[in-house]
């Protein structure tokens, strides 16, 4: 059949495509539908996210070194640079040789291994020249217990049962985690508040950045969030705000969550474990739990997936394209690309040591530049309200192919994706979206005379028509 032909350059990129407990005690009840009541930056509306692991990155591990990839990224169409975290690192009970980047000495002081505190200005200076945003990811949920608080303010820090402080960090439910090298913060001392807000605002007045990544947000009282973000937007009104967690009850002020169960569906069904129907519970799910306007941040893999979890080729298979294509697609959608994974990034990072990404493969760059594209020029799939909603596609094959939708305007977007490894062909309904649409290629395709489609094992076909 001829039908794939209108998809060539597509098809040919898819090879086969104690007593206290502050977390319980803090968290405010919030409806479900509650809605963002902040705007979002304009800038965002359509923009992607890219994860950078600056210790390794390069061989160098440093600001300096990376930056000199900047106008490649920007040139791959990414947007939104989302930082590692940069602080110096914890040296008692400290993890592995490097330690973790989470376990945090100094909330405003910059890692001697990645540079100076202006060589970071520096690199802020330059993303932002050539248009692209940088949040930094901010771990607000603990500190390294040689953090100048455990000394200076240890009213900061949860106490154990008898009453000495701090503990080890404990989860939403008073919990202890195995973060044997983090001490746990405790909110209900009002002070600490302020503390906290006042060294995110330190990066934002000191190196201009565009927002913050947020670790574990869920594991901080709402009330913290609800206080801090309002008096950070004062200082740069556009910053924007990401929410490692996946709660309804967070969009009140965050900008975006993680769509962790979206990711969890994406392995199963990649592995052939469940129908791509599951993914419907997933629209369902957004459709009543989340506001029209929560966007929700899709992966296919991120730092902790990859060190933890296993790289995208290990989890996904021969999906792992279909999966970031669907990531790039679907509803209230952005996506993600972790640091390397444009360079078929196929070992599992050393998480507390150095361990150099291997940029020798660049393979997979004209796919994923090919998708940021896409999302990027098409209003059906922008973030939000600025994007359209999605409307499923019956295709016969739902044990096997995933069809749908999306419209916004006069722009509307196709999409087919089988997960299976054969190919299959199908006669889709279509009764709503008859007529031409041209393929990213510029193609034309008539549905009325080309009812059939096939696609082969682990492929997709997207058309577009505005």
């Amino acid at each position: 059949m001829r039908t794939l032909a209108v998809v060539a350059a597509l098809a040919a990129l898819f090879t086969a495509c104690t007593e206290e407990a502050p977390k319980v005690e803090k968290q405010k009840e919030v409806d479900n539908d509650t809605v963002n009541v902040y705007s979002h930056p304009e800038w965002a509306k359509n923009a992607n996210i890219y994860e950078v692991n600056i210790r390794q990155y390069t061989a160098e591990g440093t600001f300096a070194a990376f930056e000199k990839h900047l106008p490649r990224l920007k040139e791959m169409g990414v947007n939104i640079l989302s930082i590692m975290p940069i602080q110096p690192i914890g040296m008692l009970n400290r993890k592995g040789g490097k330690g973790s980047y989470y376990s945090i000495r100094d909330y405003e002081t910059v890692n001697p291994d990645f540079g100076t505190q202006e060589d970071f200005t520096k690199l802020v200076e330059n993303a932002h020249a050539l248009g692209l945003k940088v949040i930094l990811n901010w771990v607000a949920n603990h500190t390294a217990f040689d953090h100048t608080w455990i000394t200076n303010r240890p009213d900061f820090y949860t106490k154990d049962d008898v009453g000495f402080s701090p503990i080890v960090a404990l989860d939403n439910a008073g919990n202890s985690t195995d973060w044997t090298d983090v001490a746990d913060l405790n909110y209900n001392e009002r002070d600490l508040m302020d503390a906290m807000t006042e060294s995110m605002r330190f990066w934002v007045t000191a190196s201009n950045i565009d927002g913050f990544r947020c670790d574990v947000a869920g594991f901080v009282p709402l009330e913290f969030w609800e206080v801090a973000i309002p008096k950070l937007k004062e200082t740069k009104s556009d910053l924007f705000f990401l929410a490692e967690w996946e709660d309804p009850k967070l969009m009140s002020v965050f900008d975006m969550g993680y769509s962790w169960s979206f990711h969890h569906m994406m392995n199963e069904v990649a592995k052939g474990e469940k129908s791509p129907t599951l993914f419907n519970d997933y629209l369902k799910k957004l459709n009543t739990e989340f506001g029209p306007d929560n966007m929700q941040m899709m992966f296919t893999t991120n730092h902790d997936e990859n060190s933890w979890n296993g790289t995208v080729f290990e989890r996904m298979g021969e999906n792992h394209k279909n999966m970031f294509v669907l990531a790039t697609t679907f509803q209230n959608g952005m996506p993600l690309i972790y640091g390397g994974q444009e360079a078929s990034l196929n070992k599992r990072l050393r998480f507390f040591e150095k361990d150099t990404i291997s940029w020798k493969n660049t393979d997979l760059i004209p796919f994923y530049t090919q998708m940021l594209k896409l999302k990027h020029e098409n209003k059906a799939l922008w973030n939000g309200t600025a994007g359209g909603k999605m409307t499923l596609i019956e295709t016969g094959k739902p044990d096997r192919v995933y069809a749908f939708y999306r419209e916004k305007d006069e722009n509307r977007v196709v999409v087919f994706l089988n997960f299976s490894d054969q190919a299959i062909s199908f006669e889709p309904l279509l009764i709503d979206i008859f007529g031409s649409y041209f393929s990213l290629e510029g193609n034309s395709l008539d549905w009325a005379t080309n009812p059939q489609l096939r696609l082969e094992a682990n492929d997709c076909l997207i058309v577009t028509k505005n």
